[in-house]
Order: structure tokens, then sequence, then C-alpha cells
């Protein structure tokens, strides 16, 4: 520990050392979480290619593990890459101590806990509906806690400092802290059913709105900024350089935390979202063009003059790669959030395989080279072989590639064929299933892509583990420096310099920075009055339709089918009439989807009779013989949770949806007449009494009800 635990501005000379276990635990995590991750990765990948990969089991179909690999991806195996390279590069930086050792084990394992809580909840179905914020409210809570510890050993460290001016990458950190806060507050706010069960305080376009500046964000500040400021610490560590240019380095910053925040809306074009809202994400996701290239360039740019060692050195070969993939992604992301390619786009596999071009070819090749750097300084050795390092190289960047430009090909190929009409105006593909038989190819291509990438992965864990055999940790190193004087305030220093030395400052303008634009998106939206028309058609759910609605939200059906029909011709002919916003107000969480691996079912009540539904249900194959979708026999084995009904519907009472006390004292009641009545029309094709009480009944219910109010389409035989 330092001699001194307090600042003093005397100038004298202190000793410290650097909790540096903490770092090797982070490691460690990475390695197992990144394992665990992938394998998830590449069962879904190969559930799209074939059904049967789901099992017939509860806990393994699609809807329920993608969740769960989106998180282990996002939260687990970068959350755990992040902190490590955070606490190693914080204490260097800043020569300081972490500001408390309990304060780190208490943030590694509450992080390890909650990661576990995802990985028994999600499976089971617990789930808030909302992408990447998919964890229930007690897990919700906790990982607010967790950062709040986070957030208090990297500010308490900072008062600690040794170095009066904090470099770039602790800039990245600051808006990463602060504004991950925000997002995931603002977007966690629900109220409790149970302690497994919440609904979103929003709902329909507020709720859309919310969610999609939250879910962009999280990509910016959990996925991009922490990571651009380990960049900026590790590329020119790893290329002993020093960073090609402070000046980039500021514009970089403040213009990419200011102007990432406006660009949520870009995820909702050509939806109910206004249309202000609308065209302000894609000016501004338009402008993120400039800053996220200035970064790339500032990176590769350092590496300026030693280009030939990158050729050799495996650590600056990772981290040379991962800059062009973040080059080449936020490229497409712009270009993405242009409405006319937003419409070919959007609800495709390009999106995807976009997102993995960022993932994999940005976070994993970064993460993979700072593992590199971390693990033979900490244990004081060489990589074990580089020759495995290499084929890891060339493994994922194959199997990426496979991976990208499968879904590229397949999006494109969907997006041709739903708007493909001929000469008398009507469908040339009218039929869903025709554009998922052209893509199931490509889906085996993206499959086993991913196993290159996973293979790659798994090529790294041997090597860092026998790099680790081969090295020693070694007893902590004691370091001398002096405390921070007023003396050693630089004269002639310029604005950003001074501001430099004042974190908690740099922390409230980075906090303002992205308040402005959330504020200027967000608070419109909840006027609802102003720009939602009030539809008197539109009427509360029936409590069994409530309890079928949960059901679809637990089995994941949102990932697969949206619920949104946009102003296109095209859309119109297939679905039927466009969505409006009045439609969605008493939807808790919205249902609007990003990925159309299904049809759109904004307006299949009414389209199919009940039977329809619970043999597609029990096996798709029986009425679309080429479906790739799971089956659930489940639905008609467990009972329908009456228990809980009264409190959903008090609880959604409070968030303003019109239910009368009466409705509420009659709705396990009304539930289950409504259940009857549906199982009496299934008995009239020969199903069993029985089913009454079972789930599928109430999500019949459910699949019923969609669009109905507004205009669903008319029924099919």
């Amino acid at each position: 520990m330092s001699s001194s635990s307090n600042v003093n501005r005397t100038g004298l000379l202190e000793t410290y050392s650097y909790d540096d276990q903490i770092v090797r635990m982070f490691v460690f995590a990475t390695i197992i979480w990144g394992a665990v991750a992938m394998l998830l990765g590449i069962t879904i990948a190969f559930q799209l290619a074939t059904w049967k990969m789901n099992f017939g089991l509860q806990w393994m179909t699609f809807g329920r593990l993608r969740p769960l690999h989106t998180n282990a991806a996002i939260f687990a195996f970068c959350g755990n890459a992040m902190f490590a390279g955070i606490y190693y590069s914080h204490q260097r930086l800043l020569k300081a101590r972490l500001f408390n050792d309990a304060l780190s084990r208490i943030h590694f394992w509450g992080w390890q806990a909650i990661i576990v809580a995802a990985a028994i909840t999600l499976p089971l179905g617990l789930t808030r509906g909302k992408e990447y914020a998919e964890l229930e409210w007690p897990i919700t809570i906790a990982i607010a806690v967790v950062w709040v510890v986070f957030a208090v050993n990297f500010f308490g460290t900072l008062v600690r400092r040794r170095e009066r001016h904090i470099y770039v990458a602790i800039w990245f950190y600051i808006a990463t802290i602060v504004t991950v806060a925000v997002l995931h507050i603002v977007n966690g706010l629900s109220l409790p059913v149970t302690w497994t069960k919440s609904y979103s305080v929003y709902s329909g376009v507020q709720d859309a709105l919310v969610q999609w500046w939250y879910g962009h964000n999280a990509v910016a500040f959990f996925l991009t900024t922490p990571f651009l400021g380990l960049m900026y610490y590790f590329v020119p560590k790893a290329a002993n350089r020093p960073v090609y240019s402070y000046r980039l380095s500021i514009i970089h910053f403040w213009s990419l935390v200011f102007i990432y925040i406006w660009a949520g809306p870009h995820h909702l074009l050509y939806t109910t979202l206004p249309e202000w809202a609308q065209t302000l994400g894609m000016v501004f996701s338009i402008a993120l063009w400039a800053p996220s290239w200035g970064g790339m360039i500032n990176g590769l740019m350092t590496l300026r003059g030693v280009w030939d060692k990158v050729r050799t050195d495996i650590i600056l070969k990772f981290m040379a790669l991962s800059l062009t993939f973040y080059g080449m992604s936020t490229f497409e992301g712009p270009l993405l959030s242009i409405k006319s390619v937003n419409a070919i786009g959007h609800f495709t596999d390009w999106i995807p395989g976009h997102v993995h071009a960022g993932t994999i070819g940005w976070n994993y090749l970064l993460i993979a080279g700072i593992l590199y750097f971390l693990v033979t300084k900490l244990w004081k050795t060489e990589i074990y072989s580089k020759t495995i390092a290499n084929i890891q190289f060339w493994m994922a960047t194959i199997g990426l590639s496979l991976y990208y430009v499968s879904m590229v090909v397949a999006g494109i190929t969907q997006s041709l064929m739903w708007r493909a009409i001929d000469a008398n105006g009507k469908l040339v593909y009218p039929n869903f299933i025709e554009t998922v038989v052209k893509i199931v190819p490509m889906y085996w291509v993206r499959a086993f892509g991913g196993t290159f990438v996973f293979v790659s992965f798994l090529l790294m864990g041997y090597n860092l583990y026998k790099t680790m055999q081969q090295g020693s940790v070694g007893i902590e190193e004691v370091y001398e420096a002096y405390a921070l004087d007023d003396s050693s305030v630089e004269k002639n220093a310029t604005q950003h310099r001074k501001l430099e030395g004042l974190p908690l400052v740099f922390g409230v303008l980075s906090l303002i920075a992205i308040l402005v634009g959330s504020a200027i998106e967000i608070v419109p939206t909840m006027l609802s009055n102003h720009y939602i028309s009030k539809i008197d058609a539109v009427k509360p759910y029936s409590p069994l339709e409530l309890i079928g609605r949960d059901i679809y939200i637990r089995e994941g059906c949102y990932l697969c089918h949206s619920q949104q029909v946009r102003p296109m011709v095209h859309e119109v002919l297939r679905y039927g009439k466009q969505s409006e916003a009045g439609e969605f107000i008493y939807d808790h969480p919205f249902q609007w989807g990003s990925k159309r691996t299904g049809p759109d079912l904004a307006r299949v009540g009414g389209k199919y009779p009940n039977m329809w539904h619970y043999r597609h249900m029990l096996n798709p194959r029986d009425v679309t013989p080429q479906s790739i979708m799971p089956i659930y026999k489940w639905l008609v084995e467990q009972k329908i949770d009456y228990a809980t009904l009264t409190r959903k519907l008090q609880v959604m009472k409070q968030l303003g949806v019109p239910y009368s006390d009466a409705q509420i004292n009659n709705g396990v009641m009304s539930a289950q007449t409504q259940a009857r009545t549906i199982t009496e029309d299934l008995m009239k094709s020969g199903v069993p009494a029985e089913v009454e009480d079972k789930e599928l009944v109430a999500l019949i219910s459910y699949l019923q009800r969609i669009g109905v109010d507004y205009g669903s389409l008319p029924k099919s035989n």
C-alpha cells in the first residue's frame, strides 16, 4: 500500500505498490466467460441453421439462449476485460494503488455473481423483454450497486493520484462510468409484480425510444468508449510510441461523447416514433462517422514507423486489425442510419453481421492483444507460442469474414425478396417462408464461421494458460513518486490541460455532454398527448391475454418476430394497415422487435383459427413444412399461473392502464372464462379438454388479439 492514504500536496516522496492480483482475477474471468459467450453464440447460430439444435428443451431454445449470449458477450466477456484493462492502466497512469482492496474484491465477486444470476434466470425465461437489458429488477438493482462500488474505487484512486494531469484513456473511462450509470438507471425503471417479474414504467413509443437510447448507447459506452480508452493506453505501450496526436484525442473524445448519445433513434426509422426524432437520430448518426474515424486514425497513426514490427509482433497485429474493423463498423453504422439504406437493412440479417463485425472484429481482437500484453507483464514472461497466436489470429479473421459476408448476403437477399412487387402490384414472394428457405445456406456459413472464431478463442485460452505456467507472479513491487504539489501546476497551460487536472469537473462536463442530447430526445416523448393520437378502438388486454403476452415475452418471441408495420408498399401488402403510435399505449414493454427471422405479427390477430396456432406451437412443421422455428411442447404441459394475475393487473393500473377495480377483482374468473371459450373451440378439432388450464391457451388468446383493435389481416384457411 501507499505510505500515505490521503492526498497531501507537500511534494514529499512516497512509496506505493499496485494491486495486480485484482487484474489477474479479471483476466481469468475474461477467458472463462469469453469461452462461454462464444459457445452460446455458435449454439444459437446452429439453431437458426437447423431447428433440431433446440433439442426440444424449454431452457435451450433460441429465444432463451440468445439473450444469454448477448449478455455474456457484452457484460461477462467484454465487461471483465474492460475492468482488467482499466484497473491495470488506471493505477499506472496515476501512480497510485487502487483506492480500496476490499472494494476491488466486492466489485469482482459482485460482477461474477450477477453473471451467474443471468446464466440461471434467462434460460428459465425470467426476462424483462428489453434487448441488452433483459435481467429482472433484483439483478438490475445489483448491477447498479456493483457499478457504484466500481465508481467509488475508480474516483477514489483519482483522488489519491500522484500525476496531476489525467491521460486521455482516463477521460474515456470517466465518460463510461458516468454514462452507463445514467443509461442503466433510466432504462431500468420498472414496477415489480413479484421477485421475478416486473413491467417497464414506459409503454409503446416511449418505451421504444428509451430502450434504443439505452440499447445503442450501451454499445457506445460499454463496448466503445472504454475500449477506446484501453486502446489509447495499450497501443502506445505495445508499440513503445507516444499517441499520434494529443489535439486529435481531445477532438475525438468530446465530439464522440456529445454526438453518440443522440444516435439511438436510428434503430426506429420508419416506425411510429415521431418524424423529428427519427431525423435527429439519423443526422447525428451520420455526424458520428467523423469522431469515430478520428479515434481509428489516432490509433493506427500511433503505429506509424513500426509497421515492420506490426507484421511480426502478435500483440500489435491484433490491435492493428481491431482498429481496422473498428473503422469499418463505424463507417457502416452511419451508412445503415441513412433512411434509404435503413429501409433495406433493418429487420434483416445484415444487422447481426454489422454488430458482430464490431464485437468480434473490434472488441475480441483488441481484447486478445490486451490479454497477451497483460499476461506477459503480470506473469513476467514471453508468449508461450507465437505460432498458436498466429493461428488464432488467422482463424478469427477468416471466421469473422465468413460470418460477416454471409450475413450481408442474407440480409440483402431478404430485403429484396420482401419488397419484390410484380407488374400487377402484387408481392412476388407472398409467403415469408420463401425468404427463409433462400437464406438457410447462409445460416450454415455463419455457424461455421462462428465456430472458427470460437476455436480461435480456445487456442488463445490454451496459449495464455501455458504462458502463465511458464511465468511467475512474484512479490509486489514497490515504487516511489512525489505526492501532488500545487507548485507542479504548469504555467501557460492550455485550458484543456488545466481541465485534465480537475477530474471532478471533467466528470461533470462529461455528464452534461450526454444529458443534453438525452433530454432533448426523451423528455418530449413523455408528453405523449402532443403526438400520440388516442385510438378509441384500442383497449387494454384482457386478463388472459396479459398472461399470454407474458408467456410470449418469456419465450423470447420478440427476438424473431416484429410488431411494427412500416409505411412501405410491400409491408402494407404483406402485413396490412401500417402501424400507428396509438396502438401501443398499453404495451409494457413494447414489442416492435429488431429482427424478422419470422414474419411480422402486428396484424396476426384473427388471421388464423385457434387450431392453427395450437398446431404451430407444438410443431411448426405441421403448418409450415420448412419452418426453422423450435417446438414448444411444454406449453401444453405447464399450467397457467393465475396466482399472480391480480397483482399484474394492479401494477398495470398503477402504470396507467385503465383497468377498473371490478376488472381486477374478477380478473381470474374472466381469464378462466376466456380460456374455456378457446378450449371449446379447440375441442371441435379433437384437442382434449385438459388443455383449458395450460399456457398454450393463454398464448393463443394473446396472438389472436394482436392488431385486432386497429385492423388485423383477413382470416386464412
